[in-house]
């Protein structure tokens, strides 16, 4: 053991990190995508393969071996949009991004939504987390622009091509409008709550995401996280339940703060 230990020269401990890393920022392109559902199919294929050899079953044990074969080109075929994706967005992405919402963000949010209450006008924002919504971006129309209140008021103006569907935020920004978010097939939900309800509860119940509906029948404002709808009739309460989700920070990590300072020595004089 401690001759094995002994044997490790520091370009193996290179080679771990890197990858290690690979294997992170691979997780992290996939995560909250159907990538990983068909991962799950593939390593049940594989668990399946080794069983049917150990109990010999040799039709089955010959199909899968056949199949797995040519394992390659099939996950080339079947995950060529997430490798087109991976490979567009390498070296975009910052390994120190922050991925919070700040005050400011929160605050626009919640003017925006409070000024379309007002005048009657439907919306759908969806607020990325953890968990990733590339499957949902995809579907709608890439905007990357700056998280203010007059565009999201500019979007969802019935007379907008763009009023349709929901408006995605990703990493405080407005990434894509008119995305196309799945309907809770919940038998239980409200008869009162329409399209955009049953899509905010479809969205909340398969991830992470806030998602803030307005309803122009009942000037409305909701919260839709884990498939549990909250009203709110007053800003203050709206924007202090968002800040609780999105505003509070732990503390960041050792290697975080020493980039930070790195980045801004100025700060910490």
């Amino acid at each position: 053991m401690l001759d094995a230990i002994r044997s490790i020269r520091p370009l193996d401990i290179l080679d771990i990190l890197i990858v290690s890393f690979i294997i992170y920022r691979i997780i992290l392109l996939i995560r909250g995508t159907r990538a990983v559902q068909m991962l799950v199919g593939i390593a049940l294929i594989i668990i399946i393969y080794f069983l049917s050899g150990k109990f010999e079953l040799q039709t089955l044990h010959w199909l899968l071996k056949t199949f797995l074969g040519s394992i390659l080109v099939v996950m080339v075929i079947l995950f060529q949009t997430d490798i087109r994706r991976a490979l567009t967005q390498m070296g975009k992405a910052s390994f120190f991004s922050n991925r919070n919402v700040a005050n400011r963000d929160i605050e626009e949010i919640v003017r925006a939504a409070t000024y379309m209450a007002r005048r009657r006008i439907g919306a759908l924002l969806v607020i990325e987390r953890g968990t990733g919504l590339r499957d949902y971006l995809d579907t709608g129309h890439r905007l990357d622009a700056r998280l203010k209140a007059e565009l999201l008021v500019a979007i969802f103006l019935p007379a907008s091509p763009m009023h349709d569907g929901g408006v995605i935020i990703h990493q405080g920004r407005i990434h894509s409008s008119g995305c196309l978010l799945p309907l809770s097939q919940n038998p239980a939900i409200d008869k009162r709550y329409g399209t955009r309800h049953r899509a905010a509860l479809g969205l909340s119940e398969e991830t992470d995401a806030i998602v803030i509906v307005v309803s122009e029948e009942t000037q409305e404002i909701s919260l839709v996280q884990k498939g549990r709808i909250t009203a709110f009739h007053d800003e203050k309460a709206l924007t202090v339940a968002l800040k609780t989700q999105l505003a509070s920070r732990k503390t960041p990590p050792r290697l975080m703060r020493w980039f930070n300072t790195r980045k801004n020595p100025a700060s910490h004089a």
